[in-house]
């Protein structure tokens, strides 16, 4: 029998959600009789400790005996348990030079890490993620500090009501100001903030009349890869060309920073990409807009002008326009940024259900008969070494 651990988040503050809700626990258990899981007992975690017992699951202090431990964030250094497998968020594939320790410490422990962003199918698409309701939160975020700089509407906190249903009733007789939206990215991000644009009333228009005309009503543009970059050569742009030769592409956004009030930004991004803008043409009187919620959020990445991340309890900052340096929001002389870095803990029930559907669906089963293709591909280390995949990170993982 494979024992599952579900331990509880280290990483301080701390995550509140989980990869297993209660229901699911129950469902695996009558569902697959190979596998049992221990919930590690949790002050913090979305669901309690009791929903997990009454849902018949055992509840522990610590979960040693467990082989494979499934957790959320990174997992702090000192509460890693030497030989076991783990399944988190490691945020490493990028060489984060903040969690070069913790990639150390896993190899001298000899742990095998499944990092859940790794999980793709074979034509790269990721499987699982909480990046939906990062876009939901997110566009929600942006769209509450727009209307609190301009007066125009007003929207509360996400974290003010209880689930998803009840934030979408908050939108119900929400009157929206003519304004200009920029949705950009294709994944699940971007589908969160698609969604929120859709149940607010807001109509989609073409980029070229994005551009060129102006609406009575709030319109937006969903701008996808060929929306925004073209090869520096021929002005051309192809899906697996770009991802493998980013460096040889161009970002196109420049056009839409004159004609946008809000940006949502939910593009993937890695250093070798341009960003989306300059900090030229950010300083420029041309550039319009106010509002920016970077949701993907990368430090100085697609949006150059974030500073860091903000918090869940105060998540907007402004930008100076001319010194760069960061403000209080709603500034006439700064832009609005939101970056906060785990927005799914503002509906984390939700997230964590839909986060563990996926996970069902698609890696419990590879789990139990100890891997398959879908495994391999996420498998960074195995007892302690990288695997041929991220040799990459040798220099990262051993260097000083």
């Amino acid at each position: 029998m494979l024992k599952i651990g579900l331990i509880k988040e280290g990483k301080i503050p701390a995550d509140n959600r989980v990869a297993l809700t209660p229901a699911q626990c129950k469902w695996i258990h009558k569902n697959a009789a190979d596998v049992k899981i221990i919930v590690q007992s949790s002050r913090d975690r979305c669901f309690l400790d009791r929903e997990y017992a009454m849902a018949g699951v055992e509840v522990k202090a610590e979960v040693n005996d467990c082989a494979v431990l499934l957790g959320i964030k990174e997992v702090p250094k000192e509460q890693l348990i030497a030989g076991k497998t783990y399944l988190f968020f490691s945020h490493t594939k990028k060489a984060q030079p903040h969690n070069q320790p913790l990639m150390r410490e896993m190899m001298q422990k000899k742990i095998t890490l499944i990092d859940y962003e790794c999980l793709t199918h074979e034509d790269g698409q990721r499987i699982i993620g909480f990046g939906f309701f990062a876009g939901i939160v997110g566009a929600h975020n942006g769209m509450m500090a727009y209307g609190k700089r301009t007066g125009t509407f007003e929207l509360g906190r996400v974290s003010e009501v209880q689930d998803y249903r009840e934030l979408i009733h908050t939108y119900f007789g929400l009157k929206l100001p003519k304004l200009k939206i920029a949705v950009t990215g294709s994944g699940r991000v971007a589908h969160g903030v698609l969604e929120i644009m859709n149940l607010m009333g807001i109509h989609e228009v073409e980029p070229f009349d994005y551009l060129h005309k102006q609406f009575d009503y709030p319109v937006y543009v969903h701008l996808k890869g060929r929306d925004l970059y073209e090869r520096k050569d021929d002005g051309t742009y192809n899906r697996e060309n770009f991802h493998h030769h980013p460096e040889e592409y161009k970002c196109s956004f420049s056009p839409f920073v004159k004609q946008t009030d809000i940006l949502l930004n939910g593009v993937y991004w890695d250093k070798s990409l341009p960003p989306l803008f300059s900090i030229e043409e950010f300083k420029h009187p041309d550039f319009k807009i106010q509002t920016i919620a970077d949701i993907t959020n990368d430090t100085n990445g697609s949006v150059p002008v974030n500073l860091g991340d903000s918090t869940i309890e105060e998540p907007i900052y402004g930008i100076d326009k001319i010194t760069l340096q960061q403000t209080a929001p709603y500034l006439t002389t700064s832009v609005d940024l939101m970056a906060v870095s785990n927005l799914p803990n503002e509906l984390p029930r939700d997230a964590s259900r839909y986060f563990g559907e996926q996970l069902i669906k698609y890696v419990l089963e590879d789990l139990v008969k100890g891997g398959s293709a879908v495994i391999e591909r996420a498998t960074m280390l195995r007892q302690g070494a990288l695997t041929d995949e991220y040799s990459y990170l040798k220099e990262y993982a051993e260097g000083n």
